[in-house]
């Protein structure tokens, strides 16, 4: 295990990533490929409260998270980014003092939960449903230290756990009437990561958004969905979303983490159209990227801390992110002329029609059936 330290909050943070990735499975709400052994560890200094100091957090002081990743790591351009530059930011504010924790396979989780009670934070946090088993598992261990998951429910109620989700179908069903418009082919895909509820989200959200489209011009369009099995492989994203441009689609939406900086190099290379996911990607492409899915992670991790420093904490629930929340959960254009003005105001019409409950979006292939969207 590698050991890095970041030094206080007046400490300038030096760091040096290489491309990561958006998550491995839970039954009920659930995002992740390397074998790399070797996990990078950032730690505080001055680590001085006991365990039973920080389990109450006094309201006012700056709070301590221990952050760990899911395999994408700090710098895969998606949620672990922005939950890192969440923390990041409130950081520089004085609000927050934080450690990392890198994971590179999931065989990292259980180890980095771990190391990360070392650090005596308020706040244990782990980023990605891939890792909720491992943090269930410590939060029953460790009753006294708090934890928050980033993308999956809190299914089994603990107290000491704080389940953190975002209505990714919502803004995909944006995204999928943007691509099912924007289409001169009437072909599209979508790259998922790894299969499983979040991705299915991602997946029928955007498939129900083409249906829309297509409904309005009165025509079929094909939807190619393929899955990389990876949050991490960039190749692999770049071949698949290959073999969908040179079969023809001309808009590809990738949810799938770093994976998805490959679909966006292909998009470059084929000189085709991409959608981004979790952040926005528009500068990973500016002449091709229309548009992207924004997953707030990291306005809903300062949210928590403001939430911590009143001394306040939502344990044994659920809190949920939707489209009716702006920020957490949205669509971010690129600044470009891809997507037309009288596509634009179509899309703010949808967007109010299903935070007001005329639009139902899917969830997973049962819904899209029972809607009606596979007609």
């Amino acid at each position: 295990m590698k050991i890095s330290k970041i030094m206080s909050v007046v400490s300038a943070l030096t760091l040096s990533f290489a491309l990561s990735s958006c998550g491995a499975d839970k039954a009920n709400d659930s995002n992740e490929d390397t074998s790399k052994n070797e996990t990078e560890v950032t730690e505080n200094a001055d680590t001085a409260d006991t365990a039973d100091e920080k389990s109450e957090t006094p309201t006012g002081e700056v709070v301590k998270v221990t952050m760990v990743t899911d395999e994408g790591g700090v710098n895969d351009k998606s949620f672990n980014q922005s939950a890192f530059e969440g923390l990041t930011s409130y950081k520089d504010e004085g609000k927050a003092d934080f450690d990392y924790i890198e994971s590179h396979s999931d065989a990292d989780y259980q180890p980095n939960l771990e190391s990360a009670l070392d650090s005596e934070s308020d706040l244990i946090l782990t980023v990605g449903y891939a890792l909720f088993n491992d943090t269930s598992e410590a939060a029953d261990q460790n009753p006294d230290q708090k934890y928050a998951i980033i993308d999956n429910a809190n299914v089994n109620e603990q107290e000491n756990l704080l389940g953190i989700t975002f209505a990714d179908h919502q803004n995909s069903y944006l995204a999928g009437y943007i691509a099912g418009m924007k289409t001169e082919a009437n072909h599209v895909g979508f790259i998922g990561g790894q299969k499983s509820d979040v991705i299915d989200r991602f997946e029928y959200g955007f498939r129900a958004g083409v249906k829309a489209a297509a409904r309005e011009k009165d025509t079929d369009i094909k939807v190619d969905v393929q899955y990389a099995n990876s949050y991490s492989d960039q190749a692999a994203g770049k071949n698949i979303a290959n073999q969908m441009y040179q079969s023809g689609a001309d808009v590809v939406m990738h949810a799938a983490g770093g994976v998805g900086i490959g679909v966006i190099e292909a998009a470059k290379e084929n000189d085709k159209w991409v959608i981004g996911v979790d952040r926005d990607q528009s500068d990973e492409a500016p002449d091709h990227m229309l548009v992207s899915t924004i997953k707030g992670v990291g306005d809903a991790v300062k949210q928590i801390v403001d939430e911590l420093n009143k001394g306040e904490f939502a344990g044994g629930t659920t809190k949920q992110f939707t489209l009716a929340d702006g920020k957490a959960v949205d669509i971010a254009y690129a600044p470009n002329d891809l997507v037309a003005q009288e596509v634009k105001d179509k899309v703010e019409e949808l967007r109010k029609d299903i935070v007001d409950g005329k639009i139902e979006v899917p969830q997973n292939e049962e819904e899209f059936t029972s809607m009606g969207y596979d007609k």
